[in-house]
């Protein structure tokens, strides 16, 4: 997902929760936060760099693409932007344990880690939970690929074809045709997306197995993280059999569902659980809401913006990768974890170790190596400090 919707559109959600709107601000900022934090800033920060929850693209290009650096590719892309739906789930065909493990990191809404990354949250302040919205928004997004990078699973080929509405204006799209229009993909970063000739831009073939180029969506380009758009096209995972993506309809789902889950957070003993969708709430929105989502345009930044601020009649300051910073780096040592940073980067921790750990006690070691976070604590990171540590020339202990 983009900005839009990881800041401006949770920003909706948390006020439809029940949040005033300080707090509002802070779980936009949090949630995308998550697509900025990277060892890069938390470097210039002197902060832990194993609270890094994204990698920048420099950052991967220069990421060794061995059984370490997979592991570690791994650990943050699954455990924020692809959260696995089933690590149990067998592969509808005969395999062996290597398929079957990087099967079951194939993300989707509703999993059991969901449950988990919400549950993890509560009573862990605004930082916790913007972090929590920005997992449980990406399953819907994110559908369908990996946050390990597999050739196997995260690879389409030529067959994409945009599912556009028949019929204008009619953002649900209940009972429409659609006109099939083939996508074109290009492998120039410095082109912007065109919407209007459906030309998009995506990661360059690799018949490496553990190219990053094959990591999470980059095969099928910015389309998941786009709102408006239904296509279909064939995974590498599924046999390449058509799989139909609809962006309008997941994007809302995944709306209803941030609003359920945050108002779960509030509340003292409202458990959240999965397949639960507070409508209710947003009724009143629906025909505003879905428009956003569904209008074809880039970033929807403006409308969100627009509809958040209606809502709670404040002004939605634009999100400042810097607002926090100066904070963190004027905190003594001792107080470092009270700035607003902090509690993001024990948030990101725990969310680590706990996807980690549910990844290795699976029987798989795509992750690494962990420990139960839930009795160890912090602990389940240990070996990943000292990893960086002997990695960047310093001593394995």
């Amino acid at each position: 997902m983009n900005p839009d919707f990881h800041y401006y559109a949770t920003y909706c959600a948390a006020f439809l929760a029940g949040y005033p709107h300080n707090d509002c601000l802070d779980i936009a900022y949090s949630d995308q936060f998550v697509d900025l934090c990277s060892r890069t800033l938390l470097s210039g920060l002197d902060a832990p760099l194993s609270a890094a929850t994204t990698q920048l693209q420099l950052e991967l290009m220069d990421t060794r693409t061995d059984i370490i650096g997979l592991q570690d590719i791994t650990r943050i892309w699954s455990s924020f932007h692809f959260l696995p739906k089933d690590l149990k789930a067998e592969p509808p065909c005969a395999c062996g344990k290597t398929y079957r493990n990087k099967y079951r990191l194939i993300c989707g809404p509703n999993g059991e880690l969901v449950r988990e990354t919400v549950s993890l949250a509560r009573d862990k302040g605004m930082q916790a939970t913007g972090l929590a919205m920005h997992v449980l928004a990406d399953t819907w997004a994110h559908q369908h690929f990996a946050g390990t990078p597999s050739l196997v699973i995260n690879n389409t080929n030529y067959y994409f074809y945009e599912l556009i509405p028949n019929r204008e204006g009619d953002a649900k799209g209940d009972g429409e045709s659609y006109i099939e229009k083939e996508l074109t993909f290009r492998h120039s970063a410095t082109q912007p997306d065109d919407l209007e000739n459906s030309i998009y831009t995506s990661s360059l073939y690799s018949d490496s197995e553990n190219s990053i180029m094959n990591l999470g969506h980059g095969r099928a380009g910015h389309l998941p993280d786009y709102s408006f758009i239904r296509y279909k096209y064939l995974p590498a995972w599924g046999q390449y059999e058509e799989i139909i993506k609809d962006n309008p309809s997941d994007y809302w789902h995944a709306f209803c569902q941030m609003v359920y889950a945050m108002k779960c957070l509030r509340s003292a003993d409202k458990e959240f659980s999965c397949g639960n969708y507070d409508t209710e709430s947003v009724a009143p929105h629906e025909e505003t809401i879905r428009n956003i989502i569904a209008k074809r345009q880039a970033d929807s930044s403006e409308d969100w913006k627009k509809f958040g601020e209606s809502l709670s009649g404040s002004t939605i300051e634009p999100f400042d990768i810097s607002k926090y910073q100066d904070e963190y780096r004027s905190a003594d040592k001792e107080h470092k974890d009270e700035t607003f940073i902090g509690r993001f980067i024990l948030a990101a921790l725990a969310q680590k170790s706990m996807v980690t750990n549910k990844i290795f006690t699976s029987g798989s070691k795509l992750a690494g190596y962990s420990i139960d976070y839930k009795t160890k604590g912090f602990k389940g990171m240990k070996d990943y400090k000292h990893l960086i540590n002997y990695r960047g020339g310093g001593k394995k202990k």
